[in-house]
């Protein structure tokens, strides 16, 4: 037979710190079935008014030999859930005979996470002689909680090894989470610490992008054009706006140089390959760990079958449904919500305009002098308010999609739910800064013809320095203000809520020290805590703050809009994932943290993959590309400064001359306006035409390709256009080619992952029919 080896992948990330683990400690599961273990605990008020209600529920529990423990405190009544040993035989039987899950390692033992999800299933699928369930119940407030226990012991031995701040550099003990806490929070913590390992290398290069602008501050003709220009621009708003100097903008460019630069092509180009890299070998460290951990044909849907039998051996199967009305409804829904969605953008666009106008005609000269970015900044932090807002409505808003699509199992209601918040949160966060990095600038038309809302209020202009640095405020604002304020409440939240319980409920002595030596002996089976320290555990448990089944979807929203931030406008922000690594090494912790100390335990669940999760990354990374190219082609003035360079620039004719050959380029991108042009004066003002230093001017310039005369695009417009979607398609076609050529060349599973499956399945079938053989001899005379 086969040794078992270790995987080099699980070695690899052991060596690269990712993990630490002990060896093969996943194997060393003992059955867990003593007194001391409580399956779950329910807790309801003293003196309920639908007491009988929770009587009659628990009657139900008790008819499927269910054993509860009834202790009652001044104000509130716990009751202990243990289940017979006959529950869990029949489940592992079950699984041994089924298709899928007849391979997991829950065949020779049931440790006390199985327990706790069987128990869990059972008593969320136990009803009253009503029709009404458990859920029903807590609405009802029949029961007040209800929350599995924390194991003290491994518990402070998680706290020791992982849910510390001191550990922040060190590698994650993602077997133990996973031995606590079951394969779906292990295999998020897996993916985070693998997500923020990945960090490193492209945070270290856009680093090194920024620091490249940085070099050309002094040097760069293009930022000397800019501060030494005596250039007179048109005015940026109606009445108030006063034409200004070019080189007023000095600062903003030097800005502007330090992310949209000859480096940003590369590194958006890096950035869509490391995304398909980061998830090809993210799939080989998953196939690695589930292999190891024997859940590699895991199906959750046949495992609620499993769960339902053992729950209820005469039930009906739920049988698969779909309706094209609902389907419609849903659809309808969806494209209804997203256009609130994107209605609420314009909302934004709306409130920058006329913020702009407001802060023009305010009192304050330097709000005066720069209103447009002032505007923006506010926009920006409006964004993020409604960012808030709109969160919690788009949860409610996809749980009733989901109680529309009645959907068969909790598996196909994760996903289906999953995939429509996704879809809301991302146009929540991204319908703006797409707003920003493709339309802002483009259609406000020239000087004489400006757009306006409503007749009244011009539409807002890029920055002075270029489009780009308004989508990199945007961004910098949006992320700094997520990652900062949702970790100080993700902590401070738990923290607080567990504060005010301790508060509430009264201090119990300490567990007396008979229950100690009950409690650190695991081998006396017959040992059992006294009501007391029973109810102190307990107790302790409850003041902990609730969780839910979307938990940990919840964790895993916020870290995939982070990815999205990181890659799909990368180009505009080269130092998104710095933020991103920093972000994570305090996440990973703070969740630890969180998981461990301030909430309830998580229900473990058993599963072999990030479920929906892989695809919505996989969308993201298609996505970046499309993006990218658009930012870098459509958004910066990379195309532009490459057209002005070989096309009209001082070296267009190919002679070699002294002078750089972006001498003249801000120059060139500027059209003139003159104030004697009849549809020029009716908008602005004569005494608009005044300078800072008290000069009258008869014109001014603004950036775009136009003539003098008519105001029509000339033919270098066409011509940087033209070249613009070149660009994008060639951008796009090359990255694709290159993801498509790593997807190729990381198989998604180690050759020893295949293998090992291989031998155990061929050994089990051996061993199989040799039992089958032996059956057949024993039966002939």
């Amino acid at each position: 037979m086969r040794g078992h080896r270790r995987q080099p992948s699980i070695e690899l990330l052991e060596l690269m710190g990712v993990v630490k683990e002990n060896g093969n400690e996943q194997s060393q599961l003992p059955p867990v079935h003593t007194p001391l273990s409580y399956d779950y605990i329910l807790v309801a008020k003293a003196n309920n008014e639908q007491e009988k209600k929770q009587n009659e529920y628990i009657e139900e529990l008790k008819k499927k030999k269910l054993k509860v423990t009834k202790i009652r405190d001044d104000v509130l009544v716990f009751y202990g859930i243990q289940a017979p040993k006959e529950i869990f035989e029949r489940y592992r039987y079950l699984l041994k005979v089924s298709d899928a899950c007849n391979w997991s390692s829950d065949q020779n033992v049931v440790p006390l996470s199985t327990r706790i999800r069987i128990v869990h299933f059972i008593l969320n699928h136990t009803t009253i002689r009503s029709g009404e369930g458990l859920r029903d119940l807590m609405k009802m407030k029949v029961f007040k909680a209800k929350f599995c226990l924390h194991e003290k012991k491994k518990q402070r031995e998680l706290k020791e090894s992982w849910a510390r701040w001191t550990a922040c550099l060190q590698g994650q003990p993602i077997t133990a989470v996973r031995n606590y806490f079951g394969e779906k929070v292990a295999l998020y913590y897996l993916w985070l610490g693998w997500y923020t390992y990945l960090l490193i290398p492209p945070a270290l290069i856009g680093v090194i992008v920024f620091l490249y602008g940085l070099a050309f501050f002094n040097s760069s003709p293009l930022i000397k054009e800019v501060c030494e220009a005596d250039t007179v621009m048109c005015p940026l708003c109606d009445k108030r706006c006063k034409v200004w100097q070019l080189s007023d903008t000095c600062t903003y460019a030097k800005v502007s140089l330090l992310f949209d630069n000859n480096g940003t092509v590369l590194f958006a180009m890096f950035m869509a390959v490391w995304a398909t890299l980061f998830l090809e070998f993210w799939k080989r460290h998953r196939a690695s760990y589930v292999c190891e951990w024997k859940v590699s044909d895991w199906c959750e849907e046949e495992e609620e079958l499993i769960l339902e039998i053992v729950n209820d051996p005469n039930c009906e199967p739920k049988e698969y449904k779909h309706s094209y009305l609902r389907s419609t409804l849903v659809l309808i829904c969806v494209t209804a919500m997203i256009l609130v969605i994107i209605g609420l953008t314009h909302a934004l666009v709306v409130f920058r305009v006329i913020a702009a106008v407001i802060l023009a005609d305010g009192s304050w000269e330097f709000l005066r002098n720069h209103s447009n970015s002032g505007a923006m900044m506010l926009g920006a932090v409006l964004h993020y308010l409604i960012i808030t807002v709109m969160t919690r409505i788009n949860r409610i808003v996809a749980m009733k999609l989901c109680e529309i699509e009645e959907t068969r199992s909790f598996a196909t209601t994760e996903k289906s739910f999953t995939i429509k918040m996704f879809t809301f949160q991302f146009f929540t966060y991204f319908s703006s800064l797409f707003y920003v990095a493709f339309f802002l600038g483009r259609i406000n038309g020239h000087p004489g013809g400006y757009v306006r809302i409503s007749g009244k209020w011009r539409l807002e202009e890029c920055h002075p320095s270029g489009c780009l640095t308004d989508l990199f405020i945007q961004m910098a604002i949006i992320m700094v203000l997520k990652q900062t304020i949702s970790n100080v409440f993700e902590f401070t939240g738990p923290w607080f809520c567990r504060w005010l319980k301790r508060r509430q409920t009264k201090k119990l002595q300490r567990k007396c020290a008979h229950c100690y030596l009950k409690d650190d002996s695991e081998a006396r089976h017959g040992a059992e805590l006294c009501d007391n320290c029973k109810l102190r555990d307990w107790l302790s448990n409850y003041r902990l703050n609730d969780v839910d089944s979307f938990s940990l979807f919840h964790e895993f929203l916020e870290m995939v809009i982070q990815f999205s931030f990181t890659t799909i406008f990368v180009a505009a922000f080269p130092l998104a994932p710095l933020l991103a690594l920093i972000n994570n090494i305090i996440e990973i912790r703070l969740d630890a943290i969180k998981m461990v100390t301030l909430e309830r335990r998580l229900v473990p669940k058993k599963t072999n993959d990030i479920g929906v999760w892989i695809d919505v990354l996989e969308a993201i990374g298609v996505l970046a590309v499309i993006a990218n190219g658009l930012v870098i082609g459509v958004s910066s003035d990379f195309i532009p400064r490459l057209v002005y360079r070989y096309r009209y620039g001082p070296c267009a004719n190919g002679t070699e001359t002294d002078i750089d050959c972006m001498v003249g380029y801000i120059n060139n991108t500027l059209s003139i306006a003159r104030i004697d042009d009849q549809s020029l004066s009716n908008e602005l003002l004569v005494s608009q035409m005044i300078t800072p230093s008290g000069l009258n001017v008869s014109s001014c310039r603004y950036k775009d390709y136009r003539n003098i005369e008519d105001y029509s695009l000339t033919p270098q417009f066409w011509l940087i256009l033209a070249v613009r979607f070149a660009f994008v398609i060639l951008f796009e076609h090359v990255v694709v080619i290159c993801k498509f050529i790593a997807a190729w060349f990381v198989p998604s599973a180690p050759m020893q992952v295949k293998n090992d499956r291989l031998f155990d399945k061929l050994n089990r079938l051996k061993e199989e029919l040799s039992s089958f053989e032996a059956r057949l001899h024993s039966d002939q005379p």
